[in-house]
């Protein structure tokens, strides 16, 4: 082989590495590590959504985390449709399921995505305050709105910024539908005036998900976009999404060091609601390596070595 070959060829596997290391956030999120103990084989869907209810809802008891589960497999399905959706299919999903939400006993429609929110959704309203639901039905409505904005980008080519990818990112992860159902888990309906106050975004999902993404050419990730607009490597910007996600777990520190009394049965309530807020990030990163949706079967020998090997990408 010519030098130029030579060169040519090193410069293509700077360009395009076959793997890179995961910060590890798993050491960095400080928080223990609570697995319920209800039986995984009545709770695991195919897709694990059922571990992921045990993971991040631990306290829950056996019929609120059965809700939670089918939820969260509700929303993974939703997810994976929208992804062959474009802006009207998209919208089509929102009406029925932000109508199944808005009345699950009387909605009438045909559609799979909308009779799985009728099903859920039907038993949130039997126990789940006024507050914790309609918070939930608004988010999940704006997680519809968001991805249409998504679906907009990916059909235009458009790479957001990194400041509009984060706001949009807010609602497209559907962190905050979750964090809804962490009231409801708890048995807890905080206040509209104190669950305002702010609270940390974990981007975690980011790194853990890169994998996936980058081989389908998906442009909405953050390591995409850091990539893109700051022209840095792959792994100079996932150590920058590590970076945000270990500061992230100090702001939330920092955020509950001043968060103010409202009276002792709030306060109560803020601290349980608080404790979920750590279980959800503390769970969701252990179930990320459990689960087979980020990195197949390697999962828990990417959790040793923290390497990644790259999937190929596929032909269009």
């Amino acid at each position: 082989m010519t030098s130029t070959a030579t060169d040519t060829s090193a410069r293509s596997s700077e360009l395009s590495p076959a793997s890179f290391v995961l910060p590890d956030p798993v050491t960095d999120c400080p928080y223990p590590f609570a697995l319920i103990l209800i039986s995984m084989t009545l709770l695991a869907p195919p897709n694990n959504a059922g571990k992921l209810g045990a993971f991040i809802y631990p306290d829950a008891d056996a019929f609120h985390l059965r809700v939670c589960s089918d939820f969260l497999n509700w929303l993974f399905n939703v997810d994976d449709w929208l992804e062959e959706f474009d802006v009207s299919d998209t919208l089509g999903m929102r009406d029925s399921c932000i109508g199944a939400l808005r009345d699950p006993n009387n909605f009438q429609t045909e559609k799979l995505g909308a009779k799985m929110a009728k099903s859920f959704f039907g038993r949130v309203i039997q126990t789940g305050g006024p507050g914790c639901t309609e918070r939930f039905i608004r988010t999940m409505d704006e997680y519809f709105t968001a991805v249409v904005r998504q679906v907009d980008y990916l059909a235009s080519g458009h790479i957001p910024d990194l400041e509009s990818y984060i706001a949009l990112r807010r609602d497209t992860s559907a962190v905050k539908p979750s964090c809804a159902l962490a009231e409801y888990a708890a048995c807890i309906d905080l206040p509209d005036e104190v669950k305002a106050h702010p609270v940390i975004q974990s981007w975690s999902n980011d790194i853990y998900s890169y994998n996936v993404e980058q081989c389908r050419g998906e442009p909405h990730n953050l390591i995409i976009v850091l990539m893109h607009h700051q022209e840095i490597s792959l792994q100079d910007a996932v150590d920058y999404a590590g970076a945000l996600c270990k500061g992230s777990i100090q702001r939330f520190e920092e955020n509950r060091a001043v968060l103010p009394s409202w009276g002792e049965e709030i306060d109560r309530q803020v601290a349980s609601y608080v404790e979920s807020l750590q279980d959800w990030m503390v769970g969701s990163l252990h179930w990320s390596f459990e689960s087979e949706r980020y990195f197949g079967k390697e999962g828990p020998q990417v959790k040793q070595t923290r390497i990644v090997k790259l999937l190929p990408k596929r032909s269009h």
